[in-house]
């Protein structure tokens, strides 16, 4: 065999580059591929990508009040011959907490599910009532062991607790995918949520009244959604149990809040 000219091997030295380069891209790539891998940079990409399944999610709003919490969702349309009672983004948890939710619907089903038992388990053993706080960690714990463990994935949701503590102070929390928790005045998750949250930043006061903190949640939900009843799914936490709004008990108020006449006029005249 005769050996390669000089032109021959100069002209491997960008084929081989190119080589390096994918062999890099390659490598790159593989860290969403595995739960249990970081980047280089720090990244676990399984939890950012089911993040974005939650920024993708129903818009939900939740408020604590002086004595209630308040949960707002926005509600999808459904068809016309499909049982609309079936397709449910506020869930209960157990008799004085309730749980909404923004991302997969499915996942959200297996993580309420693993939550209610971990409730009858508590009251069996203890002998009381789960406090929400307790909940919000349970769930948080379950949802950061999906993240470490090979052969599963993230849920892909974030949750919304509304409930009491032991001292009968009503409190609301978060979760997401990576396992953390967060304790909230008020806060927004799902598509469109910053709009919300910089709503809620501006008109949120302490100590909040019922009917004020009520008006205020669905108020932050017309941000971002039509004013009607059937877009719209609303439970109110209090320490007497839950209370769901029936959709004639919704329609009056948001007609009374919903000012995007208004909103059009204003944006009319300054042009």
């Amino acid at each position: 065999l005769k050996p390669l000219g000089a032109e021959h091997r100069l002209a491997t030295a960008p084929q081989l580059d190119s080589c390096r380069a994918s062999a890099r891209n390659l490598a790159m790539s593989g860290y969403d591929r595995a739960i249990t891998v970081f980047s280089p940079d720090g990244h676990l990409f399984q939890v950012e990508y089911a993040l974005e399944a939650v920024r993708k999610g129903t818009t939900t709003v939740g408020v604590r009040g002086k004595d209630c919490v308040i949960l707002a969702v926005e509600k999808r349309a459904t068809p016309k011959l499909q049982d609309p009672r079936t397709i449910r983004k506020i869930l209960t948890v157990d008799n004085d907490i309730a749980l909404a939710f923004a991302g997969l619907n499915a996942d959200a089903r297996v993580l309420v599910d693993k939550t209610r038992i971990e409730c009858q388990s508590y009251r069996l053993n203890v002998e009381d009532n789960p406090t929400v706080d307790y909940v919000a960690r349970f769930i948080a714990r379950t949802q950061q062991k999906y993240t470490h463990r090979g052969g599963v994935r993230p849920f892909g949701i974030s949750t919304l607790l509304g409930g009491f503590n032991t001292d009968g102070v009503p409190e609301l929390y978060q979760t997401d995918p990576a396992g953390t928790y967060y304790a909230w005045k008020a806060t927004a998750i799902g598509k469109n949520s910053k709009s919300v949250v910089d709503f809620l930043e501006k008109k949120y006061v302490e100590d909040l009244a019922e009917d004020a903190a009520l008006r205020l949640a669905l108020k932050g939900l017309l941000e971002v959604t039509e004013a009607s009843g059937k877009n719209i799914e609303v439970v109110i936490i209090r320490k007497s149990g839950l209370h769901w709004m029936k959709e004639d008990e919704l329609d009056p108020l948001l007609k009374e809040l919903d000012d995007t006449a208004d909103k059009i006029t204003k944006l009319k005249e300054t042009k």
